[in-house]
């Protein structure tokens, strides 16, 4: 890894891990969530964290890092890249430089809701009742920001599901933001390098994997703290519409039973439906309106962009 720096706690026992927790990150701040997995790991030896810092090139929070990773009592690796690679390669370098036969993969803005996280996750592991084990995920009762809050409104009702419709659900509702998976899955049945930029990689591959390994849902969330504001929502939707039509190309049947799909089918079929795009975009926008009203604005948004890409 010649365009890496890496730094180790001194704690770095021979035996293997059970675990490796890899936490890759991109101009985010990972401390909080550093803290709190070594509050749950203090000087344990079977479970290693492993940090990537994709080329944020921020020489403070590097050396903040740093002494982090320096007095931890627990096994922790940071590994800088000199420059942006991108989320597949974040993740590969993760996955080659983890020792555990299991490796669990946590946003940076990710918290654990629980005290027992970690060893919930060790349970189901030593269990050996899955290949795949999804803990799902929450957000706050509300931001601070304003202009997050249809975000945060938007992950509530759409992704924040209970365990029991997660489990009727499938690989539906399942992210890369709390996924625990044994590495042999993941160098098996690898990412698919054709999605570009943001949205649907993670679906496609829960998918995929989910007909060929033993996928459970897991009563063990955490905590999603990183909301993005209403333009970068309305951005990120009108431009994953490609990645959106390779979804659906690669698993038919099953993009047809989502709502969306439906949706941006009908869509497809209306005369005119670009005209609706600039009303929908100045009521998703509008804060004075009900967050119910601007989220179903939000996803007629999303699916009028579909629509096109659709075949």
């Amino acid at each position: 890894m010649t365009d890496y720096i890496v730094y180790k706690s001194s704690r770095h026992p021979r035996k293997r891990p059970v675990l490796s927790v890899l936490i890759p990150y991109y101009k985010d701040d990972p401390s909080g969530l550093l803290h709190a997995l070594l509050g749950q790991c203090d000087a344990r030896k079977d479970v290693e964290i492993i940090l990537y810092d994709d080329g944020t090139g921020d020489a403070v929070l590097t050396q903040n890092l740093r002494h982090s990773v320096e007095a931890a009592k627990s096994p922790v690796t940071l590994i800088e890249a000199q420059s942006n690679h991108g989320r597949s390669a974040a993740r590969n370098a993760l996955q080659d430089a983890a020792r555990a036969d299991w490796v669990l993969f946590l946003d940076a803005d990710m918290r654990p809701t629980r005290n027992d996280f970690i060893e919930n996750y060790l349970r189901l592991i030593t269990a050996d009742i899955a290949d795949i084990i999804f803990g799902g995920f929450t957000v706050e009762a509300r931001t601070d920001d304003p202009d997050t809050e249809l975000h945060r409104f938007f992950s509530e009702v759409s992704d924040c599901h209970p365990l029991h419709i997660r489990e009727q659900a499938g690989s539906q509702y399942v992210a890369t933001s709390n996924l625990c998976v044994r590495k042999s899955v993941l160098e098996t049945e690898t990412f698919d390098a054709r999605f570009k930029g943001w949205g649907w990689e993670d679906s496609e591959w829960a998918a995929r994997v989910s007909q060929r390994y033993v996928l459970r849902h897991a009563d063990n969330p955490a905590l999603h703290l990183g909301m993005e504001k209403t333009d970068t929502l309305l951005q990120r939707f009108q431009n994953s519409g490609d990645n959106y039509a390779l979804f659906t190309q690669i698993h038919p049947e099953f993009a047809k039973g989502l709502t969306l799909y439906r949706v941006s089918q009908k869509l497809k079929n209306l005369p005119g439906q670009k005209l609706m795009r600039p009303v929908l975009k100045f009521i998703v926008r509008f804060q004075g309106l009900p967050l119910h009203v601007r989220v179903t604005a939000l996803k007629l948004w999303r699916a009028s962009w579909y629509a096109e890409s659709v075949s």
